[in-house]
């Protein structure tokens, strides 16, 4: 017994000889060294984020990180700043100006009235032409003066006939054996019956003025038809012919009524100089305002007769020296039908 007890106990100590440490020991130094190289590992990766360029976030929720998509492309390795944006919904429509442009336009419908009412304002607007401008639009319809090849002038009377100045005017004429052109007046042609026919009587033509002196352009077509043809139907009955020449009060008329006197077979006269003697002005500047103007072919506008307040002596006055001067310089004075190569009537 006592040999057997020996013998294990001999056995017991050699066990513990050859171990050398706690059992405990070596796991411990295994964990250590583990956690150390867990450790160093942390520490390289914050050393080189330290060391990094780029300004580092928070990562993001964890309801987000599923919509990150790990990527193993240098490319993909970009600023933190950007992470939220690749999580964010999509942008809308506003951070695309050209696309929502054009969405916005393939949606929706420009409105088209106001492009066609303006398209309509400029087609009224080009209507409405000026007298020089319908002269070069209409000219075998809108004369200003003859053939400059000619040395030629016209010598012109409006507003007549009155029982004030025409009849001086008429003198005047005869005294110079000159023919001219009279545009009367409907209303003063009635009343005045006598010194009409004495105008054709000697020699001179008549053209239509309109009835009663109306500013053409602010009438319709209609009206301003009748005032043509009331005129021209008091003529014909006082002088045996429908008178071809219209000359339009203020010289004004618009491009309606020049067509409707070009498909009625008329001629619209108006003038090239100016005496501006409706001024009431005195025979010397009458007769400087025409010299300074005229030219061969011109077309000169004075008056015959007026309103009760304008006085028309200067006119008269005027007349005589006009055409002594005139002839001096080698005019030859004729009618406005002479002077234009047409008819005095239709």
């Amino acid at each position: 017994m006592t040999t057997k007890w020996v013998c294990s106990a001999a056995i017991v100590c050699l066990l513990a000889a050859g171990c050398g440490v706690p059992k405990s020991k070596p796991y411990q130094d295994q964990r250590s060294m583990q956690n150390a190289h867990v450790n160093e590992q942390e520490a390289t990766i914050k050393s080189s984020l330290d060391d990094s360029v780029f300004d580092f976030e928070p990562l993001p929720s964890p309801r987000n990180i599923e919509a990150l998509t790990p990527t193993t492309t240098p490319q993909a390795t970009v600023s933190p700043k950007s992470a939220p944006t690749a999580v964010t919904p999509s942008p809308s429509p506003r951070t695309n100006p050209k696309k929502a442009a054009h969405t916005e336009g393939s949606s929706s419908k420009k409105p088209s009235v106001p492009v066609q009412k303006n398209s309509g304002q400029v087609r009224i607007s080009q209507k409405k032409l000026t007298l020089s401008q319908l002269v070069v639009k209409y000219p075998d319809t809108f004369k200003l003066r003859g053939s400059s090849q000619e040395k030629k002038v016209a010598l012109t009377f409006d507003d007549g006939p009155d029982t004030r100045f025409t009849p001086k005017v008429l003198d005047a004429l005869k005294a110079n054996q000159v023919k001219a052109t009279f545009f009367v007046l409907g209303s003063q042609a009635s009343s005045h019956p006598d010194i009409v026919r004495r105008i054709v009587r000697e020699g001179h033509v008549i053209g239509n003025h309109s009835y009663s002196h109306a500013n053409l352009p602010k009438l319709s077509v209609d009206k301003f038809q009748n005032q043509i043809m009331n005129t021209e139907n008091v003529l014909q009955g006082l002088i045996g012919y429908a008178p071809r020449l219209i000359r339009p009060p203020y010289g004004a008329i618009n491009e309606e009524q020049v067509r409707w006197v070009a498909d009625h077979h008329y001629l619209i006269v108006n003038w090239n100089v100016d005496s501006l003697d409706w001024k009431s002005l005195n025979s010397e500047q009458v007769l400087n305002n025409i010299m300074q103007q005229t030219k061969p072919g011109s077309i000169i506008l004075q008056h015959s007769g007026g309103a009760e307040t304008q006085d028309l002596s200067g006119t008269v006055q005027a007349i005589g020296p006009l055409i002594t001067k005139l002839k001096a310089a080698g005019y030859t004075f004729v009618t406005v039908p002479e002077l234009l190569h047409v008819t005095k009537n239709k």
